[in-house]
């Protein structure tokens, strides 16, 4: 790899200068691009952000010039280190992300390689048209890089990979020449071989690749030795069997098209600037899934080519193991709801085999044929047939199987090493049974999921890498299964490509002759080797730049908190790359808004985790979270709990930003903003008692709450709420007692209800007592949301504490304690546990269950026909309902819309927006307003202003119902609210 000792910060900022785009060499850009979702790990001379093609013509000159590798990098999801290396990291997902042109007549599309798979098909939906090629990381996996890796997916029985969908390509080569690929006759390819090309790199490009296949040996040697041809996932090297497949080498052949080795070629050839793709119409209207359930591995397998036979869109694979994983997480327990266990109570292996077509009666048809064919061959033993909306739940759940297996405890995980192999489906069955023998020889165990279909099983041996032993073993079984796919013909890449992982054993797999054909081909399109160098060709040993040095002793790192069965450092390395927190608000969700404004890599999930994980490995401070690095990259992080959900390795994020603050806090200090934050009810309780008024007046007039905010280090365009002229708690206890015979709950009286939300308070008491309850405040402290917001954590556990021996013995099913404010309430349901002392553990756990929203208690009485409709009023309303961040991630809207939809002609539709940008204090500080009102700009604002004045709006959160007024003028209520005002 080159040395890179001709490269300065001088040498860089003269770089700078020249781009339009952005380059980074400071260490913390540095750590981000170290890792992509593979095991490997290795700093990055800098990092480019490139705005136009210019900017990448000048990296080409540049790297050129002074040695440097350029690694074109799109969303960074690659799982055998192609996006690792230590030159400069093109980062090409910010700006190359449009989609230049649409042909519907023709049916093809031209982007440019940082669009999203999934956000192409959205824009190619009114023309009733697709992009075929599925990747599991479909809501963020980018077209460039699907051309690199060659991707394919789930689907590819039917589509199969980007390589038979890529039509043409724009490219830069290695001299910065602008170069177009595209097929071409024999008579062309001959000219631009020969006399027609348009500059003499390419002239020599065609030359060499028409010599390398014209020749009869070389063609002997591709067919004798690259993998059987019946396997449509092979991968392995560059193409040239597919190039001798075509005319004139093969005179039936199609087309001859360079872009049949670009696919795959990872980023190792050139520098794509568009790519055109072909377009198919969409998957059948009719979804339907067989889920086929087997006692194990091998059976599965075996029906696998029983339902191939039906022409499925796909035939998957998810093993025992990532359905107890699956078990284990908030999201995806839910999409497992139709797995049943086998007779002795194990998971069972399932396949998935999707039988959509263009009618319901062809989709149960052929389903009930599957079965009745399985059930003769004594294959299966549960055939459950998911349609319609359930069919996302578990296409959901076999995508999260990547993520999924990061939640393993302890440093064990399961590695991708030799994931990625594939073989003739009908050798299957054969291949992964001495695929295991060879794991129980050496004591190993493996996950199984993904592509049956196809013939490429994924599959994850249990390795601890951070041991010299879990080194041994990463080499080991590489080079026996490497080994083991030679003897079945495979290909050791079916779709991951071969990056850093692979490429040493290329040779062993298409023979040492087809290796030097491929040294030879990079060689001519890149003769100073600045394209991604390392990768295919000429790497470096498998098992060097890995991500965990062996036996590299990181003492104990105490935490405030508590992280059960893992430290601090092993939650954060839960985080696997996997990149799910880079999808945008286009594809739904919360996980990560400030991603989802800026497009930045550094504001992702994966960054943060990524941040931490490398200070606390690498740190040589007492105190390892003393580093300006980690404080940084946390800063934009809204504390909004979307990963903790989301993230199918379940990374809460949130509680490390909380836990960073407390320990960066003890060395240097709170700020003044942040300790007014956290003491908001302490202040409220002495504004409130001296004079509301005077706060009120302050912050009513637009002048005074400028000035004011600016003294406090908020935005000043920001409102503030304002003061009631009582606390909630002192008009309730002037109330009399109401339902004294009916059934008690209690209301938890949180410290933004108390002060700012009274009325709406008062109406969630009083529909409550409508409804027949006794309300009763009980003693509690306030909820902490606030001191832990700012990493106050000593001060919240104070009061959780309290609150849990005040409520412990008091809350009960029968007696829940009720709370209006998701953010409040479900503190006791999220941090109390792992932040109260030991003694109260347990205590603040069983407390946790009967601690629910207002919306969760009136669905459940709902659900239990205590709530009548006769009290509600008849009248017919619209409502847009937009749920709280944290509400979502460890509750449910589902209980709002339920709620607000019962009275009779109440209509409830969910806003699809994400966070709103608000997040407690974090839309009021000065340096994050404008990314809060980005935020809220994606989707909720917009939502909100399109809607008729009589349509309601609904919010349960305080923060989200501020945001929505300050970011639109509407007034949006509590559901509460909307509930009291439709009794009758």
């Amino acid at each position: 790899m080159p040395s890179l000792t001709n490269v300065n910060t001088n040498t860089l900022q003269q770089l700078q200068a020249e781009l339009e785009g952005a380059l980074h060499w400071d260490e913390v850009m540095r750590r981000l691009y170290a890792t992509d979702a593979s095991a490997y790990r290795e700093l990055p001379l800098a990092v480019a952000i490139p705005k136009t093609e210019k900017d990448l013509e000048i990296l080409i000159r540049f790297a050129n010039d002074h040695g440097v590798p350029l690694i074109p990098r799109t969303a960074g999801t690659s799982l055998a280190g192609q996006v690792v290396g230590n030159g400069i990291v093109v980062d090409l997902s910010r700006h190359f992300n449009k989609i230049l042109e649409i042909n519907p007549e023709e049916r093809w599309a031209r982007v440019q390689p940082g669009v999203i798979r999934d956000e192409l098909n959205m824009a190619l939906k009114p023309f009733g048209l697709y992009f075929g090629p599925e990747t599991s990381t479909a809501n963020r996996a980018m077209i460039g890089g699907m051309v690199g890796n060659n991707s394919c997916g789930s689907n590819s029985v039917v589509y199969g990979s980007t390589r038979e969908h890529l039509l043409e390509v724009k490219a830069l080569l290695s001299d910065g020449t602008k170069a177009e690929f595209k097929s071409v006759t024999p008579e062309e390819l001959r000219q631009l071989a020969n006399e027609k090309s348009p500059s003499p790199l390419l002239q020599r490009i065609y030359q060499t690749t028409d010599q390398l296949l014209s020749d009869p040996f070389n063609q002997e040697e591709i067919r004798k030795n690259f993998p059987k041809r019946t396997i449509e996932r092979r991968n392995t090297g560059y193409a040239l069997d597919m190039l001798l497949d075509c005319a004139p080498y093969t005179p039936e052949g199609p087309s001859f098209n360079m872009c049949r080795l670009i696919a795959g070629s990872e980023g190792t050839l050139c520098i794509l600037t568009e790519i055109k793709v072909n377009l198919i119409p969409p998957p059948p209207p009719f979804q339907g899934l067989v889920c086929a359930h087997f006692n194990t591995i091998d059976e599965a397998l075996r029906a696998t080519v029983v339902a191939l036979n039906y022409h499925p869109q796909a035939v998957e694979l998810i093993d025992g193991y990532i359905l107890e994983c699956a078990a284990k997480n908030t999201e995806q327990r839910k999409n497992a709801f139709f797995v049943q266990f086998t007779e002795d109570g194990s998971y069972p292996a399932i396949l998935v085999v999707d039988v959509s077509a263009d009618s319901p009666e062809q989709v149960q048809d052929t389903a009930a044929a599957l079965e009745k064919d399985l059930r003769a061959n004594g294959l299966g033993f549960h055939f459950p047939l998911l349609l319609n909306e359930d069919t996302k739940k578990i296409w959901s759940l076999r995508k999260a199987g990547l993520g999924l297996l990061a939640n393993i405890p302890g440093d064990e995980k399961a590695v991708a090493v030799i994931e990625d192999t594939a073989v003739d489906v009908h050798d299957q069955p054969n291949y992964i049974r001495d695929f295991n023998e060879i794991l129980k020889k050496h004591g190993m165990s493996a996950v199984h999921y993904a592509h049956a279909g196809s013939g490429e099983i994924h599959l994850r041996p249990i390795i601890n890498l951070k041991t010299r032993e879990g080194h041994r073993q990463f080499r080991m079984i590489a080079e026996e299964i490497a080994d083991l796919v030679k003897k079945y013909d495979g290909s050791l890449s079916g779709e991951h490509g071969d990056g850093r992982l692979r490429g040493e054993f290329i040779p062993k797999m298409v023979g040492q002759h087809n290796y030097e054909l491929f040294r030879k081909i990079k060689a001519t399109w890149d003769p100073k080797g600045i394209f991604n160098p390392g990768k295919i060709t000429d790497t470096p040993p498998m098992d060097q730049f890995l991500r965990y040095e062996p036996d590299h002793a990181v003492p104990e790192i105490p935490t405030f908190f508590r992280f059960e069965n893992q430290t601090i450092l092993q939650h954060a390395e839960q985080c696997n790359g996997s990149g799910d927190c880079r999808k945008t608000h286009l594809s739904g969700g919360s996980m990560c808004p400030s991603y989802m404004a800026s497009l930045d890599e550094k504001d992702t999930t994966r960054a943060r985790a990524n941040i931490l994980r490398e200070m606390l490995t690498h740190s040589d401070h007492v105190n390892r979270f003393d580093h300006p690095e980690i404080k940084e990259v946390f800063d934009l992080c809204l504390l909004c709990k979307s990963c903790k959900n989301e993230c199918p390795s379940n990374v809460d994020v949130a509680k490390l930003k909380m836990e960073f603050l407390h320990q960066y806090q003890e060395i240097h200090g709170v700020p003044l903003r942040s300790w007014l934050i956290a003491n908001v009810n302490r202040l409220n309780t002495i504004f409130t008692a001296v004079a509301p008024w005077a706060y009120n007046m302050v912050f009513k007039n637009t002048a005074l709450r400028r000035v004011a905010n600016r003294i406090v280090g908020f935005h000043p365009d920001r409102t503030m709420p304002l003061l009631h002229r009582q606390t909630l708690r002192s008009w309730f206890k002037k109330q009399p007692v109401k339902n004294p015979a009916g059934p008690k709950v209690y209301f938890f009286c949180d410290e933004f209800t108390n002060f700012n939300d009274v009325e709406i308070g008062k109406k969630a008491i009083q529909v409550l007592q409508k409804l027949g309850y006794q309300v009763v405040i009980p003693e509690h402290s306030p909820s902490g949301r606030p001191q832990l917001s700012k990493g106050l954590l000593k001060e919240a556990k104070k009061l959780a504490n309290r609150n849990v021996s005040l409520l412990k013995d008091l809350i009960t099913r029968e007696t829940p304690l009720i709370g209006i404010e998701p953010s409040a309430i479900l503190t006791f349901r999220d941090e109390y546990a792992d932040l109260v002392d030991d003694s109260l553990v347990e205590s603040a756990k069983s407390l946790a269950v009967n601690c629910l929203m207002f919306d969760e208690f009136i669905a459940r009485e709902i659900e239990n026909k205590r709530v009548s409709k006769d009290v509600f009023t008849q009248e017919k309303r619209l409502i847009k309902l937009h749920g709280h961040c944290q509400q979502k991630a460890v509750s449910s809207v589902v209980h709002t819309k339920k709620i607000l939809s019962f009275p009779e002609n109440y209509t409830v539709q969910l806003i699809p927006s994400g966070c709103c940008g608000m997040a407690g204090s974090f839309g009021y500080e000065k340096e994050h307003y404008d990314l809060s009102m980005k935020i809220g700009e994606l989707v909720l604002f917009p939502t909100v202003r399109n809607q008729p004045e009589e349509v309601i709006i609904a919010a349960p959160g305080t923060s989200c119902r501020h945001q929505i007024h300050d970011g639109t003028g509407r007034t949006a209520l509590h559901p509460a609210e909307v509930l009291w005002e439709a009794l009758q």
